[in-house]
């Protein structure tokens, strides 16, 4: 259908865009709600997206901000794959090369949607998978060499023919997962919030027309590229340079792995090159393209304007230059799966590099990102199981705000488990969950603190942990402190305590062993000794920061009263005209 001289009223763009915005919140809120697993249901790693006939995304209700990157590589394969797509199909792939997925556990579930005959677009969704088989439950390997060893790949697949399943394809996945009732079901919530976007997609074009509604969505498209150009223009002119460490790639354990970028700004163009990256990785350290442009686009969204309308036409508004056999874009058969750190050094590069571009948006680094993986048999009915968590910490300070504490960062945006699930479903039990004090760096504005959270395993298993940040701390910005770094005790205080790399694959638990994670803290930004003495005092008095730190880290000196710390205003003024001097 020809839709270029189709004129559109500026009411009816709005309504359509906010039509589109709400069919994929209703599909997701589907897929929260249906998820079998607590990776789906509790911590929400999985976002939805409509896409039209050409596979470019034109609305996507962010959840996870990499998908914007992820979808439209995924539906080029299915487009590439088959030449019959009809009604009632349903495809699967979770292939990083083949697609876009950002490792082999986030399966993307792809529908085509029809409108009288003919195709208008696809609903789609990524979620992530508890386990789909390779060396170690949770599929994550910190040790992987290649993407052989995490687990089964999926090219692109049809799953549905005529609204009918491929009950071949649900075998295979099942025959190569440790938890398959869980994972066909996370899929089957998947295809049931893909339908019910079809759904709602056509009775938009009932409603609307199919020459209007096709002409908004490129519409949207070319109005989001231009909204994020006209921004781009009024920053000033250059070139500019920043890296960013992450602490190993699993295999080996002292090197840490570089990511280098330069970016180029004139006008409304901008260039982000990263070819200076280090090679592409041994261990699953890598990511692909698709990732590496998604991550730029989130922080352009962050720097621009967070509530932007997400679809493709972002992505036109800049260019992106990785380097063929390096860790931004390595070749097959290179790991990926432990992708996310190199995503979160990605980001803190990008900001960092344009911290002289949009001062009045300038943030330090914040924590990263880190899961851990229990898998063993002796859930319900003695079932295998995969205990998946995704655990946060702090964020780094931004300009006029401390860094928020215990919460996800950047593109990671998952939520924590609730303890009362956790125990209930699993031979664990929680025995510690509090912020660490001095953890987030100091600054005029603070970091954020991480967290601490201790378990006791009530069965043999055996644990996986893939995080960042416990060699290489949190960069400060701007004069501001580093935040902690990060940290994993396997039986902490006792004679067998044993201290595990950032990556660790399959140590083997034993029933009444305890394990406990610290994650990192934020970096501070800007002077500590320029703060306010009185959020210092009510950071204390908060548990957020130590007495000793105050005066260490701050020059804030305080005293007790009652039940309260309050400033001593003569011994402050001391401790700031000392450091001064």
């Amino acid at each position: 259908m020809d839709t270029r001289e189709t004129r559109i009223d500026a009411v009816e763009l709005e309504i359509i865009k906010a039509s589109l915005d709400g069919i994929v919140q209703e599909m997701q809120n589907s897929l929260f709600r249906t998820g079998y697993s607590t990776i789906v249901r509790e911590s929400q790693d999985a976002s939805c997206a409509i896409l039209d006939a050409r596979g470019d995304v034109i609305a996507q209700h962010v959840v996870l901000p990499l998908h914007i990157g992820s979808f439209p590589a995924c539906c080029a394969a299915v487009l590439r794959t088959y030449d019959d797509i009809a009604g009632g199909d349903a495809y699967l792939i979770n292939h990083p090369y083949e697609g876009g997925s950002p490792h082999a556990p986030d399966m993307c579930v792809i529908t085509p949607a029809f409108h009288k005959g003919a195709l208008i677009g696809f609903c789609a969704s990524i979620a992530h998978k508890g386990d789909i088989g390779g060396p170690v439950p949770g599929s994550c390997s910190g040790q992987a060499k290649e993407t052989f060893n995490e687990g089964l790949h999926l090219p692109a697949v049809r799953y549905h023919r005529g609204y009918q399943r491929m009950i071949e394809i649900e075998r295979i996945i099942a025959a190569n997962s440790r938890t398959p009732e869980l994972v066909l079901g996370d899929i089957r919530g998947q295809l049931g919030s893909a339908r019910l976007g079809e759904q709602r997609l056509g009775e938009l074009l009932d409603k609307v027309g199919p020459q209007n509604a096709l002409a908004s969505f490129e519409h949207l498209m070319v109005l989001a590229e231009r909204r994020m150009r006209a921004a781009i223009s009024e920053w000033k002119d250059g070139r500019y340079e920043a890296e960013r460490f992450v602490d190993d790639d699993g295999v080996r354990l002292n090197q840490p792995v570089r990511i280098h970028l330069i970016v180029e700004k004139k006008g409304d163009q901008i260039s982000f090159d990263f070819t200076g990256s280090d090679d592409q990785a041994i261990g699953p350290a890598n990511i692909r393209p698709p990732l590496v442009k998604a991550a730029v686009a989130y922080c352009l969204i962050a720097l621009v304007d967070p509530y932007i309308f997400i679809n493709s036409g972002l992505m036109r508004a800049f260019d992106v230059i990785t380097r063929e056999g390096s860790i931004m874009n390595p070749r097959f058969p290179a790991p990926v799966n432990t992708y996310n750190p190199t995503v979160h050094a990605t980001v803190e590069a990008v900001f960092a590099a344009l911290t002289d571009i949009v001062p009045s948006k300038a943030r330090a680094d914040g924590c990263g990102s880190r899961s851990i993986i229990i898998g063993g048999r002796g859930g319900r009915a003695g079932q295998s199981y995969v205990q998946y968590e995704i655990l946060a910490g702090g964020w780094g300070a931004r300009a006029g705000k401390d860094g928020a504490s215990g919460m996800s960062i950047n593109q990671s945006n998952a939520k924590i488990a609730p303890i009362e699930i956790i125990e209930s479903e699993f031979p664990t039990r929680v025995l510690n969950f509090e912020l660490i004090p001095d953890s987030g760096g100091a600054g005029a504005t603070r970091g954020g603190l991480g967290i601490r959270r201790e378990y006791v395993n009530l069965d043999d298993a055996r644990f996986s942990i893939r995080s960042t940040k416990h060699v290489i701390a949190p960069n400060g910005a701007a004069g501001g402190g580093n935040g902690r770094t990060g940290d994993i005790h396997v039986n902490p205080g006792r004679a067998d305590e044993k201290r595990l790399p950032t990556r660790y694959a399959d140590y083997p638990l034993k029933s009444g062993d305890s394990f406990r994670l610290d994650t990192p803290g934020g970096g501070g930004l800007g002077d500590a000794f320029s703060r306010d003495p009185s959020k210092v005092a009510m950071d204390v008095n908060e548990g957020y920061v130590s007495l000793e730190a105050a005066a260490r880290d701050y020059g804030v000196a305080l005293t007790r009263e009652g039940r309260k710390f309050i400033i001593d205003e003569s011994r402050t003024r001391q401790l700031r005209a000392a450091r001064n001097a």
